[in-house]
């Protein structure tokens, strides 16, 4: 039976700013939005579950879906498959098959077998726990359907290694918030929000981010009831739009 892995609690506004004209928020700038952030849904504490394959194969299966049904695919493959050998060493439409209840199977079947073939016969993934930052993740994005999100994915939830992975919410409120150029790119985003947030704090960031950008800072997000609105460019102008104030609350 594969390991069972506990389910972690998971439109930029404005134009175009070029490189040479942006200026990076200050860390102060950050940590008085984390500390609002905490106000609001408290301080999450990562558990590391020390098993970077399961990781790796979780967050595979998490692309393009919701963890309802990232979760009903891996239960599909612990219960197909005694160990990731026997994945890695299966048929495609045998790992689709177990895959299947969530959805895009044909997809993800095909880039879990490669992944797990590229890793190496002894299915070893241990020695990225220590190894230098740059070399894990140069590793991990080396993988098929590995981008720098899932990379980074495995290494906050297999170790607790300070990465802050930029999903469809985090790239969302991180531009509305100015925390990267509004037009930035997922790679520059990572690198943005690397550079800001304190590295003990950059998991408890990183979940409450996504908490926000699912209770209030949506696609169409309910300003009105954030508390980080002062602190928002973007929940400024909404603000003044609807005749409300809008009072800085510090940079």
């Amino acid at each position: 039976m594969l390991p069972s892995l506990g389910c972690q609690a998971l439109t930029p506004a404005g134009g175009g700013v070029g490189r040479a004209d942006w200026v990076r928020p200050s860390r102060a700038r950050v940590r008085r939005i984390r500390d609002r952030l905490r106000e609001m849904y408290g301080r999450p504490v990562n558990l590391p579950h020390r098993d970077p394959v399961a990781e790796l194969v979780r967050t595979i299966l998490s692309q393009a879906t919701s963890d309802l049904n990232r979760d009903r695919a891996f239960n599909g493959l612990s219960e197909e498959f005694p160990d990731w050998e026997a994945v890695r060493d299966a048929p495609i439409a045998r790992i689709e098959l177990a895959i299947r209840p969530g959805g895009l199977s044909r997809q993800k079947a095909p880039r879990i077998k490669a992944a797990l073939q590229e890793i190496g016969e002894e299915m070893d993934l241990a020695w990225l726990e220590t190894a230098p930052r740059e070399e894990a993740m140069g590793f991990l994005t080396s993988l098929s359907g590995v981008g720098r999100k899932t990379a980074a994915c495995v290494q906050v939830f297999t170790w607790n290694l300070p990465e802050i992975p930029v999903d469809v919410h985090v790239h969302r409120i991180g531009g509305r918030l100015g925390l990267f150029r509004p037009n930035a790119s997922s790679e520059e985003a990572h690198d943005e929000l690397l550079a800001l947030v304190d590295p003990e704090d950059s998991y408890e960031f990183h979940m409450n981010l996504i908490r926000h950008g699912r209770e209030l800072c949506r696609p169409t997000p309910r300003c009105e009831a954030c508390a980080l609105r002062r602190m928002c460019s973007f929940g400024k102008s909404a603000n003044y739009r609807h005749g409300g104030p809008a009072t800085a609350d510090g940079d």
